[in-house]
């Protein structure tokens, strides 16, 4: 049962990551806590399909079609899709409609289905079109910006643009970076201090709810298939 990840970072401002997948043998999948909204493209037995998926607050479970192959797009955070809220969005998704094996319809623009380099010429028109929008204060508060705005109100555009709260996004950033440091090999004890933690069981319990394995499946590689590209394993 595999999950054959790639994963890419973008050097666009509107893009977290650009990923591919193929499946094997597998018929569901942990799926892991994200920040990030997503375009999802995939081929299975000659059919096309298209979906937008929504931040995720905790771990749960997926179906996963077997012999699939999948493009993703994970855009950063603070951006949104101008026809559907992210709010809408969380633990949830959309499949889109009318999607080809070269094509699929979005905001009512006809666009051509990426492949895993050229992800970036298609958020471009997205962009241009006006069907991906952005508030640029979400960026500025994460670089550590302070707006001069009631705090109230940076709250409220922060969720409003992401779907989360700011508290939410680091919680489940941390996880995430906890599962990629345990995946390469660094104790949990050490893990806790870098990260912040109050101790291991405050480590295990955010690793339960946000990432769906324990500290010794992450460094293992048991547990099954999961929706984590953890080859991309953590230096810093």
């Amino acid at each position: 049962m595999t999950l054959r990840f790639e994963t890419r970072a973008s050097d666009s401002p509107w893009v977290d990551t650009v990923w591919s997948c193929t499946s094997e043998h597998v018929a569901e999948m942990t799926s892991v806590a994200t920040v990030c909204w997503g375009l999802v493209f995939w081929e299975r037995e000659g059919r096309a399909y298209a979906s937008v998926s929504g931040p995720e607050t905790r771990a749960g479970t997926a179906p996963v079609p077997e012999g699939a192959t999948f493009v993703g797009i994970e855009f950063a955070v603070g951006t949104s899709l101008r026809a559907v809220p992210t709010r809408a969005l969380v633990d949830a998704g959309v499949e889109l409609p009318e999607a080809t094996r070269g094509t699929f319809l979005l905001d009512g623009v006809r666009c051509e289905s990426p492949g895993f380099e050229d992800a970036e010429a298609l958020v471009d028109r997205l962009v241009r079109a006006g069907a991906v929008i952005r508030d640029p204060l979400v960026a500025e508060v994460r670089r550590g910006h302070r707006p001069a705005i009631s705090g109230r109100t940076v709250e409220r555009r922060f969720r409003e643009a992401t779907g989360l709260t700011q508290g939410a996004v680091r919680q489940i950033e941390r996880a995430r970076r906890a599962s990629a440091l345990l995946a390469g090999g660094v104790l949990a004890a050490e893990v806790v201090p870098r990260l912040g933690y109050f101790d291991e069981p405050h480590l295990a319990r955010a690793l339960r709810r946000y990432v769906g394995r324990t500290a010794r499946q992450l460094r293992e590689g048991t547990g099954g298939a999961i929706g984590l590209d953890l080859d991309q394993r953590a230096t810093s």
